[in-house]
């Protein structure tokens, strides 16, 4: 199922996203997004290479109103890596730091995920390219603080931070 947001063009998408930023910004009110670990069937995780940083970062986005995480969860990583959420195998943290992110004051939520499927980036204008990883050899320097929530996730942990 595709989002409202998924009907409008591109160029309008990112115009909506920035003005969630900016009231985000006026309400003082952190806004509440979800990341993904996604496991390809042979292990590996796939990233995403933001365009704003060019930096690799997990997948996952804001919730939309009228959205729950789980929604939201699948909408982006479909978005972001052209994969399908198959399975939310377990709930790996909440962040919530307001300097986590330079952009705004957020909560993520993260999940790790069964995924499948061809991996093709669907939303070009936020991200660039998508590639996985062996759990061992993944990229350093990782946009946002996705390097904690990967250290978090490889040590098997559930964090509320």
């Amino acid at each position: 199922m595709l989002s409202i947001l998924a009907l409008i063009p591109k160029p309008m998408r990112r115009l909506w996203q920035v003005g969630q930023t900016v009231l985000g910004l006026i309400f003082r009110h952190p806004l509440t997004g979800t990341s993904i670990v996604p496991i390809l069937p042979d292990g590996r995780i796939v990233l995403v290479r933001r365009r704003d940083s060019n930096q690799y970062a997990l997948p996952g986005g804001m919730v939309e109103w009228g959205e729950d995480v789980s929604t939201t969860a699948k909408r982006e990583l479909f978005e972001e890596t052209g994969l399908e959420l198959v399975k939310i195998r377990r709930l790996v943290g909440v962040y919530s730091a307001p300097d986590r992110d330079p952009r705004v004051h957020s909560i993520n939520i993260l999940v790790e995920a069964d995924v499948r499927g061809n991996m093709d980036v669907k939303d070009t204008l936020e991200i660039s390219h998508v590639q996985a990883f062996e759990p061992t050899s993944l990229p350093e320097d990782l946009s946002y603080d996705y390097d904690r929530q990967l250290k978090d996730y490889l040590s098997g942990l559930t964090i509320l931070a």
